[in-house]
């Protein structure tokens, strides 16, 4: 920081309950707003966030919290309902959409026009929201000057909640039930008027059947580069901020944005979930109002904040995973890397032997990997919301999988970046997985989880070009594991464990597969990070963690005997009323059911459902949303359902079941 900046005073803030912003196809957009005091006579830079999540009732708190934060250090805030979603008009058809990104560069443009706005946008957003800001900044609106995505990814195949290592993962069924129940949402009478009727009825009657659609794009194709900004980060022509957590696999895109784009870019990735770094979970989280002001003023108003004098890349270097400590704070230090790829990090390899990692490779030896067992209890959440969906200890799955141990460290060891995993397997099955898990194994023998990756084995060649294994032939596998930072502990192991799979994290393969690992080509590589003798000071002020209450925890419930195994989750009903418009809103969800049997996974069942419900003064809406998955050796079959009500009177029921080719699925 500067020594002669400092943020500014807070003043009054004037909010814009309701406004419309036109679209160039006759749609209007409905946007709350935040202005500082005065900007009819000084304009303001406007920071927009465009979401589907509702600004008038679910997301409402969020959007107060920080257009006032922003407004009173005199940063105008707009906060726009996406088209289809809310009170915007519309449909909201799929996510991502070339219309949604159009939508988002207009409504930049008429902002900018407005008599309170200096003319200059920034965009930020966390998740969905993430994802818009760099897809509109893509395309390169002319008074866009700087971005600020959170928990976004670059690459929606490979980095969203879809597929995992090219499997469709158990995120993909939970996200599509969310995403319908986002899809059918009404209007609120109150601001969208009379007609807001109809434009729910025209929202269910366009309803997709989204889950079959993404089930219908195994690989990755134009569907999912469409939005994927990795495959062009040069079209970003502003500033960049991007932010993450450790606990949150969206983190992944942040060191490739680092390395890809070369406008002005800065990185943060700290030791929370899914959503912002204060009120942060699990902590310590980060005084994150002044960061976020610093960067808006530097770029908006021209200030020199000092936010670009830093370190490009600041990270939070754990000393424990955040399963060991739940719920937190985990403990450990903030890093600094001028650059990344950073210098201070170099490859280790590690030769996996029998039972062994090792500084030199094996003799020709090879290993079975595979079986009827079922791996990836331990791991059922690909994206924790909560404390009790994070990993847990791992050794029930480590005993089930082919396991690959260090001596006890005779110093402390720190990994920073992407370990990577290097096989030469064959299977005796013409589709396959493989599964990874980097752990680090204590004192008294328990296993956590570090970082893991996974590879549908016919995506060996790239995710855009699937191919069968022939069944015998001997493949050389490059395996990433997800980035992580972490510090492994003096007298503790690090553990490397291979499996078949991981469920009921992916849908299962078709068939059970035998893998044969050829030991003296099989090696782990780790992003070591030769700490300096001082760490740069963290300029960011510490915030206090959220405080989690278990009892908005989901409950995970896994039975498991000689053939059956079945896990449920279910999210304790929520209800609360909207004080400042009278709205009460209730839902429960995504719930889950999933069996197996064992040694069968065509046995393999899955469902979700959720729940939502909003009391107007209109009348009282009411929303069901059920998804299930089954399948054949040839083909998935998708079943998807909509209940919506008015006042207990049915509106609509919408039903689809998909059948679907397994294409090498």
């Amino acid at each position: 920081m500067t020594a002669t900046w400092r943020l500014p005073d807070r003043g009054e803030v004037t909010i814009i309950e309701s406004l419309f912003i036109p679209t160039s196809d006759g749609e209007r957009l409905a946007a709350q707003i935040w202005l500082p005091a005065g900007a009819d006579v000084r304009p303001a830079p406007v920071v927009l966030e465009a979401i589907p999540y509702r600004k008038r009732d679910r997301y409402r708190a969020y959007g107060l919290y920080w257009g006032r934060i922003l407004a009173e250090r005199g940063v105008a805030y707009a906060r726009l309902d996406s088209r289809g979603s809310g009170d915007s008009s519309g449909l909201l058809a799929d996510e991502y959409l070339p219309l949604e990104q159009r939508d988002a560069a207009e409504a930049i443009a008429w902002l900018a026009a407005q008599s309170w706005c200096n003319g200059s946008l920034g965009m930020r957003g966390v998740s969905w929201g993430g994802f818009a800001t760099l897809q509109a900044a893509a395309l390169g609106p002319p008074a866009l000057k700087a971005i600020l995505p959170m928990c976004a990814a670059d690459r929606r195949y490979t980095d969203d909640a879809h597929y995992v290592g090219g499997a469709f993962a158990l995120t993909g069924l939970k996200w599509a039930t969310s995403m319908k129940a986002v899809m059918a949402g009404p209007p609120d009478p109150s601001t969208f008027g009379p007609a807001w009727m109809g434009e729910w009825r025209r929202r269910l009657d366009a309803h997709p059947a989204i889950a079959a659609r993404w089930m219908s794009h195994p690989a990755e194709d134009d569907y999912w580069r469409q939005g994927s900004v990795g495959f062009d980060p040069a079209a970003i022509r502003c500033p960049v901020y991007a932010v993450g957590g450790l606990v949150d696999p969206y983190n992944d895109a942040i060191p490739r944005l680092l390395a890809g784009l070369t406008v002005p870019r800065k990185g943060l990735i700290g030791p929370w979930r899914h959503g912002y770094p204060a009120p942060a979970s699990p902590g310590p989280g980060l005084d994150w109002a002044w960061e976020e002001l610093r960067w808006w003023r530097q770029w908006l108003l021209g200030e020199a904040t000092g936010v670009m004098d830093e370190p490009m890349l600041r990270v939070f270097m754990p000393d424990a995973t955040a399963a060991e400590v739940a719920p937190g704070p985990i403990p450990g230090r903030w890093t600094a890397e001028s650059a990344w790829p950073s210098r201070a990090v170099r490859d280790r390899r590690l030769f996996l032997g029998q039972g062994r990692l090792d500084e030199a490779p094996a003799t020709r030896e090879s290993l079975q990997i595979g079986g009827r067992d079922v791996v990836g209890l331990g791991k059922v959440e690909w994206v924790p919301f909560a404390p009790s969906e994070l990993p847990r200890e791992q050794s029930p799955d480590d005993a089930r999988s082919a396991m690959f141990d260090t001596p006890p460290l005779d110093q402390p060891l720190e990994i920073l970046g992407v370990a990577k995993v290097r096989l030469r397997l064959a299977a005796d099955r013409p589709v396959a997985h493989i599964a990874a898990r980097l752990c680090e194994v204590d004192e008294n023998g328990r296993s956590w989880l570090v970082a893991w990756g996974l590879l549908n084995l016919t995506h060996r060649f790239g995710h855009h070009r699937p191919e069968a294994l022939i069944p015998g032939e001997t493949y050389d596998i490059d395996l990433p594991l997800a980035f992580a930072a972490h510090r492994f502990a003096a007298g503790r192991r690090i553990r490397l464990a291979l499996s078949g799979s991981l469920w009921p994290l992916v849908w299962p393969a078709p068939e059970i597969a035998a893998l044969t690992l050829d030991l003296a080509a099989a090696s782990l590589t780790l992003p070591l990070r030769a700490p300096p003798p001082v760490e740069a000071p963290m300029p960011i002020g510490g915030a206090a963690p959220s405080t989690d209450d278990p009892i908005g925890w989901p409950v995970i419930e896994i039975a498991e005997d000689e053939c059956h195994v079945r896990v449920a989750e279910t999210w304790p009903p929520a209800s609360r009323v909207i004080v400042d418009t009278g709205v009460n809103v209730s839902g429960s969800g995504p719930d889950i059911h999933l069996s197996m049997t064992s040694g069968d996974p065509l046995s393999c069942r899955w469902l979700a459902e959720q729940a939502s419900a909003w009391e107007y003064a209109a009348g009282t809406v009411a929303i069901r949303v059920t998804v299930s998955v089954s399948a054949d050796a040839e083909t998935f079959v998708v079943g998807e359902i909509l209940s919506a009500r008015f006042n207990g009177e049915e509106v609509a029921t919408v039903d689809h079941h998909t059948r679907i080719p397994r294409r090498f699925a």
